[in-house]
């Protein structure tokens, strides 16, 4: 799932929904939408994700491992 991604993306980078949000751009509460909620990103969203963490969308929304 890719809460579950993003979950494990960042205790890789060992931060907290607060630095993601700062450091990527990216509205808290969305963030929090994404990880309990179980929300997807928008495009706008999935693009700032992938360049932040480095990966391809794909490896976020679990297409390629």
């Amino acid at each position: 799932m890719f809460k579950d991604v993003l979950r494990d993306l960042m205790k890789e980078k060992g931060i907290n929904q607060k630095e993601l949000s700062i450091n990527a751009g990216i509205p808290q509460t969305t963030i929090s939408g994404w990880m309990c909620a179980g929300k997807l990103p928008d495009y706008s969203g999935l693009i700032k994700l992938a360049e932040y963490f480095e990966v391809s969308a794909d490896v976020l929304l679990e297409i390629e491992k």
